[in-house]
């Protein structure tokens, strides 16, 4: 880490120096302030300003101790540590190549009077919002102790525009809800949701996060969390009069939330804020409140793009399963072949064919691997084996084949939600991988979780995630999560796990009512603040792929799948469609081959959520840059300045756009390539469809 200025203030401030009687502590950077605050029950209270107006009104603060006393009130203020941090640091991969935390911290250090007990709460003023958590010190009166509720509230100014999913405790792959507060009813999109297996929602008017709104004169506010670690992962509960938020944390088995040993601490309460909603993209804050890599060597950390045999499973061209069940045996108990499995050997080589021929360094299968006749539904602990491939998947052919072609092999483990058991093969699997090469796996977890009674966002599997995660570091292998918690910022803690699911991606326009045109114009501002989504974009077949079902389709245009590489980022990118339906598109193809996942430098140059979104993104190490502009079901005109560039200097800018007639209903494979000449005095007009998008590569002369 680089560090440009750090000033440690270590004040220990008591008495008189404080205002209102030892009971109030602010800190603030620019816009954004803090107030702290002991009401007349001792009682910790909070409230956060932008520009001097309210955005979280005084707002109640504390843990909930399970058969125990509270530490909610009954406080006094012993001291107060300020200090400001202004420093860089360089992360392994990203959207940038370098990023500033700069902040204001305060920590109040409180005692319980009736129970002499000690709790800390550390606040961060960043110049684009807040962070906070609780630390418990170490101390005679509480050493073990199980958290049964978080007593955290977040009271809003108003009947905020709001973007939200249902707070469900174990999927995050709702279609997005945009109403008021007021009109939040988790329960009613739950109901509707029937092309989601698992749904768990207690709370009828719980919603998760990242929640974003916008208020009616027109600031943007994000909450979410940082750090989630040893803890369960919180929702939050919509008072639809009042608007106050209140932390919902989910329960494990028994209905407890986190079990904790002093010294420790929750994980960071985030508020980001601003009069601009690409402020709110650009933010860092997440990432800057998760501790630096514990990954010493992170050479072996190589963003990459890859195919793979998936989405022809998703839209029943070929299936997971070697055999139509596991009954459907020969007189020796052998599976009886059905003649549709899609990672036979054959068929693997046609995509390690497809990967070397147009650049693409990866090739993932899925399905290889024993287990998939009865593994979903059933709730069954010991489904798969990690090691050993079905008869028609010949692991070392396809992996000498691979390998003289240049092209690494992903392994994926899909667990069926038997967390249990992926534990007991994991270094089994992994050694595995080692053995035959392959970098990096997706992970996956469809279905209710074993142990039984556990739930994908408790606290058990929150510590199950990053368990594979430093398992697979230990292997040096990279780590793609599918169905697990909503990331919170801890690839910088563990830059190996590079990509997660964790949300609504592509795959449902293949075997549900899909994605609406907005929705990729929702998730930046929700599902990816906490780190990079694998969407699995690129699809160029937009209908007619469901054989049985040719009304279904993506609700977007060809050129907005190319636009999706640059708006959802993922250090590891997948080119989800079939070889066959890009080779009739190789010249939009070319777009894929050409953008990278690894980049020096990122400009938000506009979005509203639900709207549009365009960005623009400079290559790690060369000076070509990249951007993508994509809207909602709306057509729209995106202007794109491009003062980024370098001034004096002449670019090629290639422009993939929809066609004059493009429609994301009626006629959504229809695009136009054109190259032109830019400088850095350049603003590009582009027509966007509905539904519709553009990608642009932008390269040195």
């Amino acid at each position: 880490m680089k560090k440009i200025y750090i000033c440690l203030l270590g004040l220990l401030i008591s008495g008189p120096l404080l205002a209102q009687d030892n009971k109030t502590v602010n800190i603030s950077l620019n816009k954004v302030k803090l107030e702290f605050m002991l009401d007349e029950r001792g009682a910790p209270n909070y409230a956060v300003y932008f520009n001097n107006s309210p955005i979280v009104k005084k707002s109640k603060l504390g843990i909930a101790l399970n058969e125990d006393v509270a530490l909610a009130n009954n406080f006094e203020l012993l001291s107060t540590d300020k200090k400001q941090v202004d420093e860089t640091w360089s992360p392994v991969w990203g959207e940038v190549s370098h990023i500033r935390n700069h902040y204001e911290q305060a920590t109040v250090h409180l005692k319980q009077h009736s129970t002499n007990r000690l709790m800390n709460i550390v606040f961060r003023v960043f110049e684009d919002g807040v962070g906070f958590r609780y630390e418990f010190p170490k101390q005679p009166n509480l050493k073990y102790f199980i958290v049964s509720d978080e007593l955290t509230e977040f009271s809003l100014t108003g009947d905020h525009k709001t973007f939200w999913i249902p707070g469900d405790y174990d999927t995050n792959e709702y279609r997005y809800t945009t109403s008021g507060l007021s009109e939040v009813d988790a329960w009613k999109v739950m109901k509707a949701a029937t092309d989601i297996a698992v749904r768990v929602t207690p709370d009828q008017y719980a919603v998760q996060t990242p929640l974003m709104m916008k208020t009616a004169d027109g600031l943007y506010i994000n909450i979410h969390e940082a750090a989630l670690i040893n803890y369960a992962a919180m929702q939050l509960h919509v008072d639809r009069s009042t608007f106050k938020l209140s932390a919902r944390l989910v329960p494990d088995a028994t209905g407890n939330k986190a079990y904790l040993h002093a010294p420790s601490h929750t994980p960071w309460r985030t508020i980001i804020v601003s009069d601009k909603a690409a402020d709110i993209l650009a933010s860092k804050m997440i990432l800057n409140l998760n501790d630096p890599s514990k990954i010493k060597n992170t050479s072996w950390i190589k963003p990459m793009k890859f195919v793979g045999v998936w989405w022809e499973m998703q839209t029943g061209k070929s299936t997971w399963s070697y055999a139509n069940s596991a009954d459907t045996l020969t007189k020796d108990g052998k599976l009886i072949p059905n003649g549709t499995h899609g990672a036979n050997t054959a068929n693997v080589k046609r995509y390690v064919d497809f990967a070397a021929k147009n650049g693409i360094s990866g090739v993932l299968v899925e399905g290889w691997n024993t287990g998939w006749e009865d593994w979903f539904g059933n709730w069954k602990e010991n489904v798969f084996s990690f090691v050993t491939p079905y008869p028609d998947f010949d692991i070392k052919a396809i992996t000498q084949y691979a390998k003289s072609k240049g092209v690494k092999m992903i392994m994926h483990n899909e667990t069926s939600g038997s967390a249990t058991d992926y534990e007991r093969q994991m270094d089994t699997a992994f050694r595995f991988m080692k053995k035959f090469g392959y970098p990096a796996v997706k992970t996956g977890y469809v279905g209710k979780i074993i142990p039984r009674g556990e739930h994908h966002d408790g606290a058990w599997m929150i510590g199950h995630y990053v368990r594979v995660a430093q398992k697979a570091a230990d292997y040096h292998i990279m780590l793609d999560a599918h169905e697990p918690v909503r990331p919170t910022g801890l690839q910088r803690t563990y830059p190996n796990w590079m990509a997660s699911e964790a949300g609504r991606g592509n795959e449902y326009n293949a075997f549900s009512n899909g994605n609406l045109p907005e929705h990729e114009t929702i998730m930046p501002f929700t599902r990816l603040m906490g780190g990079p989504m694998d969407y699995t974009p690129g699809i160029f077949k937009i209908k007619g792929y469901i054989p049985d079902n040719p009304s279904r389709q993506v609700h977007t245009t060809l050129t907005k799948q190319l636009a999706l590489y640059i708006t959802m980022y993922s250090p590891l990118q997948m080119a989800a469609d079939l070889p066959e339906n890009y080779a009739k598109h190789m010249d939009a193809f070319q777009f894929i081959k050409d953008v990278p996942v690894d980049w020096d430098d990122t400009k938000i140059i506009e979005a509203e959520p639900g709207e549009y979104i365009t960005i623009a993104r400079k290559e790690k190490g060369a000076g070509n840059w990249f951007a993508g502009a994509i809207t909602n079901a709306n057509s729209r005109e995106a202007s794109i300045p491009l003062s980024f560039l370098d001034k004096g200097k002449t670019y090629l800018a290639t422009i993939y756009r929809d066609a004059d007639n493009a429609d994301w209903q009626e006629n959504p494979e229809a695009y136009k390539i054109e190259k032109v000449k830019v400088t850095s005095t350049t603003t590009l007009h582009l027509k966007l469809a509905k539904g519709g998008g553009a990608a642009i590569s932008i390269k040195q002369q």
